[in-house]
């Protein structure tokens, strides 16, 4: 990611991968988000459900969601909106190239958008030590078993884990 960051220019979607990562937020919610979403006083994104009626898309199962604002996020949160609000999709597939380019760029790979989602998930639950509630929360899913499926386990820290007193 850091990697990923280094070669990106646009500030926009430095703090679109950003929010996919330390947000753990799938690319709509990202593309969807809004100024009026943020509550820095409370340090809360507001994360709103899908609104089909109005063409929009956000988080699955049309649920709204408050989920802290992470510190590497706080200083871009005033670049928002990072998504169109001419495109009908907001900007989805938009930030889905912005990444599959930035990626190939600077790790010689081109990666999906939802990676981001994934890794900041085990991030939370591997190296921040929060647990499968409190990630589950974060990431909007109904079941800690949806979780679990998202958590990818580094062998070395499986070794880290055996050797701890």
């Amino acid at each position: 990611l850091l990697k990923i960051f280094k070669e990106e220019n646009n500030p926009k979607n430095k703090l679109a991968f950003a929010l996919g990562y330390y947000e753990c937020l799938r690319v709509s919610e990202v593309a969807s988000l809004e100024p009026e979403h943020v509550n820095k006083e409370m340090k809360l994104l507001l994360i709103k459900g899908s609104d089909i009626s109005k063409g929009k898309k956000g988080a699955k199962r049309g649920k709204d969601r408050n989920i802290p604002i992470a510190p590497e996020i706080m200083k871009g949160i005033k670049l928002l909106p990072v998504g169109s609000s001419k495109a009908k999709d907001r900007g989805v597939r938009k930030l889905q190239l912005a990444f599959n380019k930035a990626s190939k760029k600077s790790l010689g790979t081109s990666l999906n958008f939802h990676l981001l989602r994934h890794s900041g998930i085990t991030h939370y639950l591997t190296k921040k030590k929060w647990n499968s509630l409190e990630v589950q929360r974060l990431a909007g899913h109904s079941k800690v078993s949806i979780t679990e499926i998202y958590t990818h386990i580094n062998p070395q820290d499986l070794v880290g884990r055996m050797w701890e007193k």
